[in-house]
């Protein structure tokens, strides 16, 4: 048995999170044991000051794309072409992908991500590795074969049939009820034909599968859009294909009007809010209020490369700015807290709020009975003795606070 202590991150059913001290038993990859009350120091993990926080979920990230960081000054459709479309060409090279698999594991470890959904490439035998490697560590979540046959560069382009074959195989090998499941990921509209979107939606419904792509990230791609679909909205081109599902995953959503948000809702499709890529790619601010209001679940992501910040507590706090900005601009001011999540709420969602949202029911909480998907962080700083301990750590945030990374009851990252 292991035992860990700390100020433990509890979710509350409203939707933010809270500290409470107490040591947490795990045995056999479970939580088996959790009591609230003083902390010993003779605990395996942790300490009085410690936090000891579910892993973090990442609801969208590019694998192939870590090394593409920071690549600024362009926008989106132009980024894809000089930066994006040459870096996932790399993992043709199956020696090549797995070599960067290896790396991207490890830096997902060291920034407290244990639960993924993520785009591999069109290449079929990198998508396995990446799928076989986070399988093997323990990682919880979804990987998909990027689906492209349009409009991209000729060595990242599949004939319709041969990627549907390949990811139905896929979808096989790595079914969607387990931990590490295979997705169905056609990339976006502007790089996939109508045919292939239909059958992407098809194969989806045929395996009850998650589907993966993006959605309304900048305005020169909706109208890119609508002139290549015949003049028809983003949202009813995909709602036609049936890629409108409870278990989509939308990326960005940032361009859409009152009808779109209103038909995502219906369909109890999940947009994944990406505030760091939004801002470093200009694209815009999504509105995340007005998608709640709506009833659209929302949840976050960091959608590497794109997005500059690989910890997900930075990304929680990019939220809060977004929604400042958008609250301001519209009049409100920055003490509207309907309009503009606190740090607790961010904690919430980058833990048990994207858990719950995507319907993994084993992870995002400490609770007996859950997966041992856990963190160990030691902060630097008087954290416990701010009015606000859970702000203090989200805007004094260092990834260097993160002392061990426990994935399924085994420790896969430790700082010392």
């Amino acid at each position: 048995m292991i035992t860990l202590g700390g100020q433990i991150l509890q979710s509350e059913p409203e939707g933010y999170a809270t500290i409470r001290p107490g040591i947490v038993e795990i045995a056999d990859g479970r939580i088996v044991g959790l009591g609230f009350g003083q902390v010993s120091n003779k605990v395996d993990h942790g300490g009085p000051d410690a936090l000891i926080c579910p892993g973090f979920i990442d609801t969208h990230l590019h694998l192939p794309q870590f090394d593409s960081i920071g690549a600024a000054g362009m926008r989106l459709l132009p980024w894809l072409q000089d930066v994006i479309f040459p870096a996932e060409q790399r993992w043709n090279d199956l020696d090549f992908a797995r070599s960067m698999i290896d790396r991207v594991t490890g830096q997902c470890l060291g920034v407290g991500t244990t639960g993924i959904c993520a785009y591999a490439t069109v290449d079929h035998d990198a998508t396995i590795a990446a799928l076989t490697a986070f399988g093997e560590i323990g990682f919880r979540g979804v990987i998909g074969q990027v689906m492209m046959d349009r409009d991209a560069p000729p060595p990242l382009l599949r004939p319709s049939e041969q990627l549907v074959d390949q990811v139905a195989r896929t979808l096989d090998r790595f079914p969607p009820d387990g931990p590490m499941a295979a997705a169905v990921t056609p990339r976006f509209a502007l790089s996939c034909s109508e045919a292939l979107l239909e059958d992407a939606g098809r194969l989806a419904a045929s395996h009850d599968a998650i589907i993966q792509t993006h959605l309304a990230e900048t305005v020169a791609e909706c109208d890119a859009v609508g002139k290549g679909f015949g003049g028809r909205d983003y949202v009813d081109v995909y709602d036609g294909a049936g890629l409108l599902t409870p278990r989509s995953i939308l990326g960005h959503g940032i361009h859409l009007d009152s009808p779109s948000q209103d038909r995502l809702a219906r369909r109890g499709s999940l947009i994944a809010h990406c505030p760091t890529a939004n801002s470093f790619l200009g694209s815009g601010t999504m509105n995340r209020h007005s998608h709640r209001s709506h009833g659209i679940p929302v949840t976050l992501g960091s959608d590497i490369g794109a997005g500059f910040e690989r910890s997900m507590v930075r990304v929680g706090r990019a939220m809060i700015e977004a929604a400042m900005r958008i609250s301001i601009d519209a009049g409100h001011g920055v003490d509207d807290r309907t309009r503009i999540p606190s740090a607790a709420e961010a904690w919430h969602q980058i833990t048990a709020g994207n858990a719950d949202a995507l319907g993994w029911d084993d992870v995002g909480r400490i609770a007996v009975g859950r997966r041992a998907d856990l963190l160990v962080i030691r902060p630097d700083i008087a954290w416990l003795d701010s009015r606000q301990p859970l702000a203090a750590l989200m805007f004094a945030w260092d990834d260097r606070w993160i002392e061990t990374t426990i994935l399924g009851g085994r420790v896969r990252f430790c700082s010392a």
